[in-house]
């Protein structure tokens, strides 16, 4: 998480995760409906809530979504856990999840009410994998940052060495060095950058050191290695993507994190008979506007065209404020376009082939 790029690949994520919009459908639990529309629990907004989530979520793997409890023991709201680690118990036949967290504390949850989001799960039917196959790019990268800082070290320092046979004692090889370090490069001595060499040296010569970079192709593939891990690249680092770019990443990334998220939040909150009457939690995706002007215009002649969308839902396409009721919600749509169930048996047909 230290490593920069890492850290911007992981913010590139979260930062889109954010602007999903949290939904509650059904009718169930209407208490717990009403806080969550306003946010997920005291301390955070739905914004913070969901850029936490997706940073723990990508640079580790495992998310865990946990219950806030009020008083009596229902329901307040959701939060996330960043646990140094975990482990399952089973109390009474009942499993249960116990998080150590920092300074040594502990908390344990009933599994049933813990809402878990995975990366890399393949061994284990309930969590993900480490990030141990990004360790031999991380040290790559580590070894280039650290052959840059020696490059500028070494550029902005003097270094030489000579031969001088006129020392019998090692102290005083000490103290003539200590003296020729205070005479040269003391800075109130007025030297001006110019080196005095006394005559006692001989054989001068500078020494260069030359540490290893990583030149620039190399260094492409490490950042490649990290793109690929992520699932990003460097114009979502940069917010510079675009159209079918952006569409792409979105696909892959904030669809898929509000798909799972929703997922998991829905199965911590509503019991199974809720569920089946239609209960559920939602991320949807309308805050995302990473179209241009001209797609942004193309979609709404198109869906608006054909009664797809309110026009509140147009004017949110391009940022615009909600239109007051009932204009706002009003679906309008092009005259040629009919629904052939509500004509007749002869016109209607005749209409809708026109």
């Amino acid at each position: 998480y230290e490593a920069d790029l890492i850290r911007a690949s992981l913010d590139a994520h979260a930062r889109h995760d954010a602007k999903l919009k949290p939904e509650m459908k059904g009718s169930a639990k209407p208490a717990l409906r009403a806080k969550l529309k306003l946010a997920p629990n005291r301390w955070q907004t739905w914004p913070k809530f969901l850029y936490q989530a997706g940073m723990i979520l990508y640079g580790r793997n495992n998310l865990f979504i946990c219950p806030v409890f009020g008083e009596f023991g229902e329901f307040t709201g959701i939060q996330n856990i960043c646990p140094r680690k975990w482990e399952l118990l089973a109390i009474d036949g009942v499993p249960w999840i116990r998080f150590y967290l920092d300074k040594n504390k502990r908390a344990a949850v009933e599994l049933e009410y813990v809402g878990i989001v995975t990366r890399f799960q393949v061994f284990s039917q309930i969590f993900g994998e480490s990030n141990r196959a990004l360790k031999d790019t991380l040290d790559l990268q580590e070894i280039q940052r650290q052959g840059i800082e020696e490059a500028v070290t070494n550029g902005a320092s003097y270094r030489f060495w000579a031969r001088s046979n006129n020392w019998a004692k090692d102290a005083d090889l000490k103290k003539e060095r200590e003296r020729f370090d205070e005479f040269n490069f003391k800075r109130d001595n007025g030297g001006g950058g110019l080196l005095i060499f006394p005559n006692t040296l001989d054989d001068i010569h500078q020494a260069e050191s030359k540490p290893y970079t990583v030149d620039a192709d190399q260094q492409k593939i490490i950042k490649d290695n990290v793109f690929d891990y992520f699932g990003t690249n460097e114009d979502i680092l940069q917010n510079k993507a675009t159209g079918d770019t952006w569409a792409a990443f979105y696909e892959g990334g904030p669809e898929w994190f509000g798909l799972n998220v929703a997922e998991a939040i829905t199965m911590m909150l509503f019991t199974e008979r809720e569920r089946v009457n239609g209960n559920a939690f939602l991320l949807t995706s309308n805050r995302l506007q990473y179209m241009n002007a001209a797609d942004k215009l193309q979609f709404v002649s198109r869906m608006g065209d054909r009664g797809l969308l309110t026009r509140n839902e147009a004017r949110d396409v391009f940022n615009l404020a909600p239109l007051p009721d009932p204009y706002g919600n009003q679906i309008m749509a092009r005259g040629e376009y009919y629904n052939i169930n509500d004509t007749n048996d002869n016109g209607g047909a005749e209409n809708a082939q026109a």
